[in-house]
């Protein structure tokens, strides 16, 4: 190789890696939007990062543990948190608001409750069966935290790290 060509593969080279350094930034730097994130309480390890967007209703899914009738609590992400919006429950039981205005709509009792949260914690039993709604997307959350505690939060993501989850799904 002729040492003016080495020096064009060279510059060559050096651009190359100049564009990819720079598309890496903007990347990195251009939001990419929110993910709702399932995590190891303990060990913050993540299970599951999946997109959300302003409004997408999230459930969890379970069985009263005494009472064996199906719980839904519904959530909405609403400015980068999770907002209760509805509990529907079958039967009272340990743990469901007895004391609060709760309506009747067919076989269902609903509850609306208040309250926002930047992390919520759930303990998922075999024998509750806790399962998640997210969107359109369904998960099993005993088989995914293996039966350990996880956190659920939102995250704001850039466009870097939302392409990169996208791509270890």
């Amino acid at each position: 190789m002729t040492n003016r060509r080495a020096k064009r593969v060279v510059g060559l080279a050096v651009v190359a890696i100049a564009a990819v350094v720079a598309v890496t930034a903007v990347a990195a730097a251009t939001p990419g939007g929110n993910v709702l994130v399932v995590a190891d309480a303990d060990t913050g390890e993540q299970l599951l990062t999946t997109p959300v967007e302003e409004g997408t209703p999230v459930m969890l899914n379970y069985t009263h543990s005494v009472e064996k009738t199906p719980v839904h609590d519904i959530y909405r992400v609403h400015n980068g948190s999770l907002e209760m919006t509805r509990m529907e429950f079958q039967s009272y039981g340990w743990g469901l608001p007895a004391r609060e205005n709760v309506t009747r709509e067919g076989k269902w009792f609903v509850f609306d409750p208040p309250g926002t949260y930047e992390e919520l914690y759930v303990e998922p039993g075999s024998v509750a069966g806790h399962r998640l709604r997210v969107g359109d997307e369904h998960y099993d959350l005993v088989a995914l935290s293996d039966g350990d505690g996880v956190r659920l939060s939102i995250e704001r993501r850039s466009m870097l790290t939302t392409t990169l989850d996208e791509f270890n799904r």
